[in-house]
């Protein structure tokens, strides 16, 4: 980013958007936090440039954003910031959003995002056992290729079921516990496909996720 720039393009000394942090220097404790959490990402799978705008917007205190303010957060240009919020949009991750008086678009990271990754999977893996049940009548049950794909058939399926238990428990937990964890329990934690997701005692209304095994985010 030039010199006398903040995120939104203007001046120095200008005040950026509500919400928007700007890294000051490469050496930045912020900056250097994003750029590690999305190296993480992306040795999971994620490509590198979507990996750092969802680290970015999951920082953000109002977690959103504008493409400018991405763009100077970042320290990327702004079309690599058009393809980043495109591809986690097709998966979720981020909603695009018109704020009342301004003319910019705006990404935000929506508040049951995983919920809604985990319904997609969900969603997913009962359209891959629909296929794997097809193509084990064309090959044969009693086939090699086929008693091999009527495994995958029934993994497929008993891991359908448990997303669909832990999507209801964790609804009936938010329920029975609210947002407030200041009775200070430990947080919940769920072991889901490698990825270990937590409700965070210490941070109300947030969730946590501790990735595991390559591939979470290539599974969708």
């Amino acid at each position: 980013m030039a010199d006398g720039v903040v995120a939104d393009g203007a001046p120095a000394g200008s005040t950026p958007a509500e919400g928007a942090q700007v890294a000051a220097d490469p050496d930045d404790a912020l900056f250097g936090y994003i750029e590690r959490f999305a190296s993480v990402l992306v040795s999971a799978g994620f490509p590198p440039m979507p990996a750092r705008v969802f680290v970015a917007l999951l920082v953000t205190d109002s977690g959103r954003l504008s493409a400018a303010e991405l763009a100077g957060m970042l320290r990327i240009s702004p079309a690599a910031v058009s393809g980043a919020v495109r591809y986690l949009i097709q998966l979720g991750l981020v909603h695009k959003e018109r704020v009342p008086g301004s003319r910019r678009d705006y990404y935000r990271m929506p508040g049951n995002m995983w919920d809604d990754m985990l319904r997609l999977r969900d969603q997913v893996m009962s359209r891959w056992t629909a296929l794997v049940r097809e193509g084990i009548d064309l090959v044969g049950a009693d086939t090699p290729a086929g008693e091999r794909m009527a495994e995958q058939a029934a993994f497929l399926e008993f891991a359908s079921k448990e997303l669909g238990q832990i999507l209801a428990r964790w609804q009936e937990y938010r329920a029975s516990e609210g947002t407030d964890r200041s009775d200070g329990r430990k947080p919940l934690r769920l072991r889901i496909s490698g990825a270990q997701v937590h409700h965070e005692a210490d941070r109300p209304g947030k969730i946590g996720v501790d990735w595991g095994l390559r591939g979470d985010f290539c599974a969708l």
